[in-house]
């Protein structure tokens, strides 16, 4: 599959999905900081630039009015009881720089109609964190929903290091639903194909 300008193949095909890659998950002092999210900044940026137009950034919102069981958990957690366009849920400088319009959800997983619609048939990539909350409900209800997820494990930060490592084994039980996979891989089956512009391509 070429890019529209010819200069690039994607080879995976599918659709990449940056979970969360928020401020209020990576700036030192935030309660839901983790720990290696500057880390994983480099490698998702190379994700999202294989991927082109077919990446998909999504934020973490607390609702409005929480329900049900996410008013226990805003009571534990009442800063985050704060609008969409808080401080706190910005996407962090470096991804903004690269990102449109994200998809938000008040919910863990970040699978539903419109994450569905943009990554249908599949393979989903999933990117980001926390590998051990909301990269592993979405891979999970992507996974339900009939789609291939390939989860990056070195473009993903957990809680911590332990908490990132299990999450990972658990999603590694839902194979061949779910396959874990390194940005090695992706990059790999993502090179050029074609020539650069003013090269002759193979067969040409």
């Amino acid at each position: 599959m070429t890019d529209q300008a010819g200069t690039g193949v994607r080879g995976t095909g599918g659709t990449l999905a940056v979970i969360d890659m928020q401020r209020v998950f990576g700036e030192p002092g935030s309660p839901w900081l983790a720990p290696r999210f500057a880390e994983i900044v480099e490698p998702v940026r190379r994700l999202a630039e294989a991927f082109g137009p077919n990446v998909v950034f999504t934020r973490f919102v607390a609702p409005a009015e929480p329900r049900g069981a996410w008013q226990r958990y805003y009571e534990q957690w009442p800063f985050a009881l704060q609008p969409p366009d808080a401080r706190i849920y910005e996407l962090a400088d470096p991804i903004a720089a690269m990102a449109g319009p994200t998809l938000d959800a008040t919910t863990f997983s970040k699978w539903g109609p419109d994450l569905a619609a943009r990554a249908a048939p599949g393979p989903l990539f999933l990117a980001g964190v926390s590998t051990d909350c909301c990269v592993l409900s979405t891979a999970v209800a992507a996974a339900d929903a009939g789609i291939g997820v390939r989860v990056v494990a070195d473009a993903c930060a957990g809680a911590d290091d332990e908490s990132h490592a299990d999450a990972l084994n658990i999603m590694r039980l839902y194979s061949p639903l779910v396959d874990v996979v390194t940005l090695a891989d992706v990059l790999a089956d993502a090179a050029p194909r074609v020539s650069q512009p003013g090269q002759a391509s193979p067969g040409s």
